[in-house]
């Protein structure tokens, strides 16, 4: 596993830690604007884990796709994801 999907795959569990917390605090009806803190946190997380595996995509199968004249399609792809990411 390379340093790049290491890094994702810490920020995927400190995820899971933060929304078993999250659904702690909701269990506890906690106050909801610290609730929602919490929930921005946690997206904060999957974002920049995201991110770190596009980067690794782009610089591992995209950039293989075009040195092999084939990349259309895995531009396309990454076309397609940051079409969802910013909706």
């Amino acid at each position: 596993m390379n340093e790049g999907r290491k890094q994702a795959l810490n920020l995927l569990k400190t995820s899971k830690g933060q929304i078993e917390g999250i659904i702690k605090m909701i269990e506890e009806e906690r106050y909801c604007v610290d609730i929602s803190k919490q929930i921005l946190s946690v997206l904060g997380l999957l974002k920049k884990a995201n991110l770190i595996i596009l980067d690794q995509h782009i610089k591992s199968c995209v950039k293989d796709a075009i040195l092999e004249g084939s990349g259309d399609e895995k531009i396309d792809e990454i076309i397609n994801i940051l079409d969802k990411y910013v909706k």
